[in-house]
């Protein structure tokens, strides 16, 4: 895998000196890799300082958590391997007073050797140290006991409860109470869809294309369970359970969820599993009371998802709610009782009478459906020529485009002129990106004049018209590699065949031969408007998805 790295053996240290140097309430130790927040002060005034770590590529943890109301100090061990003993010292030695440091630390062997070691050197040194391990795994819990569980994404509240109850003024003892309180009142499991790829290294495993794992870890391993790729609201109901019955909430708990990306999933499939995830929480009779989303622990560029419960009182509550500068800090994370939804606006009374479709009405109709089917029909082929050259949603909008033609009532087809017009505003509203407005104006211009009983001719002015307002509307033209590739010639062979004096059935094919040729021709084309012009002559090669498109519906439709 590609990565933006110098050396896979400085990578660790140049991610740090990057962060330190974007947020100027942070500093990082010249000789450990270790970022410490910059405003700790005389050591005799300290709060008591929370510390943790563990390897490198979760960010934004570890380092991002550093800032006032979270974590004094952050320790960076390379990529998946935990910091050694040295740094943690180092750490400790910084960031702390009289008062003391808690090290908050995620359960994995190589965290809690080196981290306990480093607790017992500062001990020995007159500093008083106490640690917390965060064991939040719930995936694990029919395999080991609870405390030898994984630490995950739920570490992240750990630490935002520590940080404030530090900033509060509370002694070590305390603050120590309150992080192990919430240690034991967070459960997290997790799903990926992919492996990762340690820098210099390889994928930690492989999936087929409709294989995930449930319940991995945060270091690039395998799951405890391979399965079928579930739909998101699955993943998002298994995963609820399996905490929900680890951690046994009562009845109208309060909960604070945390939907974390593990590096390679985008916000919007976050927000599609938060919002499945607030409406299970709600419909077992849970009040959320606080929830984020967003890639808080990751496991470099994994794609997946996990969700971490905590379990909140009036006094979690407020360490949540307290004020913290960590620039990784998701923010205060309330939200609504309920999705919000705006009515719609009433629509207008109808007045006008509902008419019975004439023939041509009832031949455009049935020629509609056809090239309804044809489109969905195609949807692999355009999807694939579409992510040749473009973004790839071609195929997906074409589909959109034939439910809404199935979809049209038969009184929106009186006329041809009158379903045309209908038709603009029922794919206007149905195709996404450019392809909407074109097709929704070619279609309203086309209409313009249109007898309710159209002939030939008739059809051959309005496939001019059709192709002139695409032109007009984009700026291209023929041997733009566009659909005007494929429309202007089939309008002008079908238009030259009626005047030689051919059958409109001729004519017709005349016009869906000169169609396919224009279509095929733009495999050579350099793209010159429009998205597919950004790549220039590596579209090359592949017919244009647009002109394909228009070639598969003309070819269905029979014209009166």
């Amino acid at each position: 895998m590609k990565k933006l790295i110098n050396d896979p053996r400085v990578v660790v240290r140049e991610m740090l000196e990057g962060q330190v140097g974007l947020h100027a309430g942070q500093t990082l130790l010249a000789d450990e890799n270790v970022v410490l927040r910059a405003d700790l002060g005389l050591p005799a005034a300290r709060q008591v300082a929370i510390i943790s770590g563990g390897g490198s590529g979760h960010e934004p943890a570890h380092a991002g958590y550093v800032g006032a109301g979270m974590l004094h100090a952050a320790v960076a061990g390379d990529v998946f391997t935990s910091p050694s003993t040295d740094a943690v010292l180092a750490a400790i030695r910084a960031a702390s007073g009289p008062a003391g440091a808690l090290l908050i630390v995620k359960n994995y062997t190589g965290d809690r050797l080196n981290f306990g070691l480093a607790a017992e050197l500062a001990r020995a040194e007159g500093i008083p140290v106490e640690t917390v391990v965060v064991a939040d795994d719930v995936a694990l819990r029919d395999r080991v006991a609870s405390e030898r569980r994984r630490g995950l994404a739920g570490t992240v509240l750990v630490h935002k409860v520590a940080g404030a109850a530090s900033a509060a003024g509370l002694d070590l003892a305390a603050v120590a109470t309150e992080a192990r309180q919430a240690a034991s009142a967070v459960g997290t499991m997790g799903v990926a869809l992919g492996a990762c790829t340690v820098p210099g290294g390889s994928a930690g495993f492989t999936l087929a294309a409709d294989e995930m794992e449930l319940g991995l870890g945060i270091h690039g391993e395998a799951g405890v369970r391979r399965t079928k790729l579930m739909s998101a609201d699955q993943i998002v109901e298994h995963l609820l359970a399996t905490i929900l019955v680890d951690l046994a909430p009562p009845p109208g708990a309060r909960m604070a969820l945390l939907v974390n990306g593990l590096g390679g999933t985008p916000p919007m499939e976050l927000a599609i599993v938060a919002r499945k995830a607030l409406a299970q929480l709600r419909a077992s009779g849970l009040h959320v009371a606080r929830a984020w989303s967003g890639n808080l622990m990751t496991a470099l560029e994994m794609p997946g998802v996990s969700l971490s419960l905590l379990i909140v009182d009036d006094s979690r509550l407020a360490r949540l709610d307290a004020a913290s500068a960590a620039p990784a800090w998701p923010g205060h994370g309330r939200l609504a009782e309920a999705l919000s939804l705006q009515p719609p606006s009433p629509a207008p009374p109808t007045t006008a009478p509902i008419l019975t479709p004439t023939r041509a009405g009832r031949i455009m109709r049935q020629s509609a459906l056809k090239a309804a089917e044809a489109l969905t029909a195609a949807e692999a082929q355009l999807t694939e020529l579409d992510a040749a050259a473009g973004d790839g949603d071609l195929g997906f909008s074409m589909s959109r485009a034939a439910s809404a033609i199935r979809a049209m009532p038969a009184s929106d087809w009186t006329t041809p002129s009158t379903a045309l017009k209908h038709l603009a505003a029922a794919l206007g509203r149905a195709i996404a990106g450019s392809s909407g407005p074109f097709y929704a104006t070619a279609l309203v211009r086309a209409a313009r004049g249109l007898p309710d009983d159209p002939g030939p001719r008739d059809w051959a002015a309005a496939l001019d018209a059709a192709a002139a307002a695409i032109a007009e509307l984009g700026g291209a033209k023929p041997g733009d590699r566009t659909m005007l590739d494929a429309l202007v010639p089939a309008a002008a062979a079908f238009r030259i065949a009626l005047d030689d004096g051919k059958p409109a059935a001729d004519a017709w094919m005349e016009a869906l031969d000169a169609a396919r040729e224009g279509t095929t021709a733009t495999a050579d084309m350099s793209p010159r408007v429009g998205r597919a012009a950004y790549l220039g002559d590596r579209a090359l090669g592949h017919a244009d998805a647009g002109a394909t498109a228009l070639t598969i519906w003309l070819a269905a439709i029979t014209p009166t």
